[in-house]
Parts: C-alpha cells; sequence; structure tokens
C-alpha cells in the first residue's frame, strides 16, 4: 500500500477569492489504499454538471473567477482536484503516480460521484485525464470546452516542453516561480494568490511528489509509457460526435498549436465556434475568466442536451 500525506484543513483558510465548502470522495486504489479527493460542489445538486479539470501544479482554485459565471447557466458547478493536488490525498512518493493511475482514479471518481449529462471543461492535466474519461464513458458527457491541453502519442513535443522534462526530471522541490509565476498574464496577481497555489496545498517539500512527477508523465517520446493510454483516449475521441469545443490562449507555450489537432481529429469539433483568446497564458483560467465564460455560456445554450431538448415545459 502507498504512503499517503493530506494537508492540514487550516492550510486552506481565508484564501483570497475563495470561500467555497469543501466535498470529498474516497476511493481505493488497486493496492487497497484510500484515497481522499477534493471537489468543489455548487449550484442545483439535480442539475446538469459542468465539471472543471485543472493541470499542474494547480487545483480547484484556479477556478474561483469562473465559478460564479457558470452558475448563471443554472447548472452545477464542479472543480475536481487531481490527486496529488489541492486538497485532495497526496501519495508520498514519486514512484506512486503513473498516468495510469491517474486515470483509474478519476475513473472511480466520476463513477462514485455517478456524474451524467456532463459538460467538460478540461486544461493542461485536466485534458489529458479527463478526456480519457470521455473516451471511456462518452455516454455520460454531452459536451467538451478543452483548452490549453493536449494528448500526446510520442510523436515529440516543443521547444518549451523538452526542455521542462530535462529540468524536471532532477528537480528535488517544484520550481515555482519559473512555471507557475511567470506564466500568468494577469496583472492582478499578487503574492497571497501566489501562495495559494503555492503554500496551501504544499506546506512542505514532501507534500510535492505529485506535481514533481507530472513532468514526467508528457507521452512526448514514443517509449513513454503513457502513449498506450493517450492512443486509447484517441481512438474514443475519433469517435465523439457531441459538440467539442476549444478556447486556447494565444501566449500559452506549452499546447499552443494542439487545438488544431481537435479541430481535425475530433468529429464533434466540426463547425464549433472555436476561438484563440487573445492574452490568454497557458492558466487561462487565471487570466482571461471572464472571457471564457463569455464563450462558454453561449455553447452551452446552443448546445442543449437531448432531454433539455426535447422537454415541452
Amino acid at each position: 500500500m502507498m504512503d499517503m500525506l493530506r494537508t492540514p484543513d487550516e492550510c486552506f483558510e481565508n484564501l483570497p477569492g475563495y470561500d467555497f465548502a469543501p466535498h470529498y470522495t474516497t476511493i481505493l486504489d488497486d493496492d487497497g489504499t484510500e484515497i481522499r479527493i477534493h471537489h468543489v460542489d455548487e449550484g442545483p445538486r439535480d442539475a446538469e454538471p459542468i465539471l472543471l479539470m485543472h493541470g499542474n501544479p494547480s487545483w480547484a482554485y484556479l477556478y474561483r473567477k469562473m465559478i460564479p459565471g457558470l452558475l448563471q447557466s443554472g447548472r452545477r458547478v464542479i472543480a475536481v482536484d487531481l490527486v496529488g493536488c489541492g486538497r485532495s490525498d497526496k501519495p508520498a512518493r514519486k514512484q506512486y503516480y503513473t498516468l495510469a493511475r491517474h486515470m483509474d482514479w478519476m475513473k472511480k471518481w466520476l463513477l462514485a460521484n455517478d456524474l451524467r449529462n456532463i459538460t467538460l471543461f478540461c486544461q493542461d492535466w485536466g485534458g489529458t485525464i479527463g478526456l480519457h474519461l470521455v473516451a471511456k464513458f462518452p455516454e455520460r458527457f454531452d459536451r467538451v470546452i478543452a483548452s490549453n491541453t493536449g494528448v500526446p502519442t510520442g510523436k515529440g513535443g516543443n521547444r518549451y516542453l523538452d526542455i521542462w522534462l530535462a529540468v524536471m526530471r532532477w528537480m528535488p522541490s517544484f520550481p515555482w516561480k519559473i512555471a507557475f509565476k511567470n506564466t500568468i498574464q494577469c496583472e492582478q496577481f499578487n503574492q497571497a494568490k501566489f501562495d495559494a497555489y503555492r503554500k496551501a496545498p504544499f506546506p512542505a517539500r514532501r507534500y510535492q511528489a505529485g506535481i514533481l512527477q507530472f513532468p514526467q508523465l508528457i507521452a512526448i517520446h514514443p517509449d513513454n509509457p503513457g502513449v498506450p493510454l493517450n492512443e486509447e483516449t484517441w481512438a474514443g475521441l475519433k469517435q465523439f460526435h457531441k459538440p467539442f469545443l476549444t478556447l486556447f490562449g494565444s501566449r500559452d507555450p506549452v499546447s499552443r498549436g494542439f487545438e488544431k489537432i481537435f479541430q481535425k481529429y475530433v468529429p464533434g469539433a466540426q463547425g464549433q465556434a472555436h476561438k484563440i483568446i487573445r492574452g490568454g497564458g497557458h492558466f487561462i483560467q487565471e487570466d482571461k475568466p471572464e472571457e471564457l465564460v463569455a464563450e462558454i455560456l453561449p455553447f452551452l445554450e446552443v448546445h442543449q442536451s437531448t432531454e433539455a431538448a426535447s422537454d415541452p415545459a
């Protein structure tokens, strides 16, 4: 069984702009280890859910400025923390984290919460993992918005990713200012908000195993164990005919260009109002939350669920 860490609740007190109550689901890893996964859960519990999935090294805090706007749709809004991030439990050693495990953990979380008629908004690892859920459970997802993300299959990466993987292989602690603070374009991003990402979930270095390991899971090289899993994701996405929208940032050095791959190969992406959001960096939810919500709400309105569209009321 895995050694586990849990960030103390008091680390998450009085975070700027964040007053959402925590919700937890406990799943079992295949080795029998209990893992508690955190999510924000706002809006009517019987409404169709919008599922927000983040990347590395962020957590549900990244969506704090989008959640109020998305609630205007009348939907339930859920922002989940990946295992090893935010308020979710943190396996204590890097070798515990694999792409297969991340995908399995989130499959178990999804099924435990029995979410259906989902609108997925996913960014960074939230896309790589979240789109695998879409491929495996297409009947549970009504529509997808992909933002600054990709599903690589061993065909190489860009210069930024090559450098990132090489640097992170030997890092004893996460290089926050290089990898996170300097990639956010928002002028209002101050030290208190920076600490909500850095210090709140990770009060000591020993909590960082998951975010340190994530770069080595990016399947840009053909021998990466994640390649077959991402190929499975693509097999499902190429059969996904429901609405699929891309909203990428113009200043994202990580996944720039991947929106064109989604638009080319995902059937549901055909004819959608895809957009490159000017000035949006990799953490576009921090930079351009209002612009994202302004694109998402009409997308939801145009593409109503089958049940909603057929309801005479």
